[in-house]
């Protein structure tokens, strides 16, 4: 063979291999049952219920904080169905609203709709975390781009939920928002 098709033979060999430990190291690889024993347990009906606070940043495909926010959230629940309002305010002055519809099975699975998700979120709970897959189209101002989201929730000892999403297009992480959600005592 000869050098060109050597160092092809090797970039597709270095690519399989960065795919693989993406899927069997990190975030990615993590699944809901490895989080089934440990307590305390994540209800979204209790820990997501009432008015909350949730502060948060959005890293970029580099690493380096793209947009700081904060935002209100009021969610309230009719046995397994519930409804969560959000109330985004970003650092560049720019507002946002969303509401998801979520419904949980008896089996802790998870169902969630809302305007700007392409089709329905499912996920999971599973001792004190939620793992939620789903795609989101942004806003126009931010490209209108469909991405596809990992969205796992971790309760904290003190009830803090600590969010971390990733975002991905084509299969390439695009952005990662970590956040946290506290209920805010009325």
């Amino acid at each position: 063979m000869d050098a060109t098709l050597w160092m092809l033979v090797g970039a597709l060999l270095m690519l399989g291999l960065i795919l693989l430990r993406s899927r069997l190291i990190g975030f990615a690889a993590q699944q809901p049952e490895d989080y089934a024993a440990a307590a305390p347990r994540l209800d979204l009906r209790e820990h997501l219920n009432g008015p909350m606070k949730c502060e948060g940043v959005i890293y970029g495909p580099l690493g380096r904080v793209a947009s700081r926010f904060d935002a209100d959230f009021e969610a309230e629940w009719q046995g397994n169905r519930g409804v969560m309002r959000e109330h985004f305010r970003y650092d560049s002055g720019r507002e946002q609203e969303r509401e998801w519809h979520l419904t949980l099975g008896n089996d802790g699975s998870i169902r969630a709709t809302a305007a700007d998700l392409v089709g329905a979120g499912t996920g999971q709970q599973s001792g004190p975390a939620a793992r939620l897959h789903y795609r989101i189209r942004l806003p126009r101002e931010a490209g209108g781009h469909v991405l596809s989201v990992t969205d796992w929730m971790y309760l904290t000892p003190g009830g803090v939920v600590v969010n971390r999403s990733q975002f991905h297009k084509f299969g390439i992480k695009v952005a990662e928002l970590v956040a946290t959600m506290r209920r805010v005592e009325a």
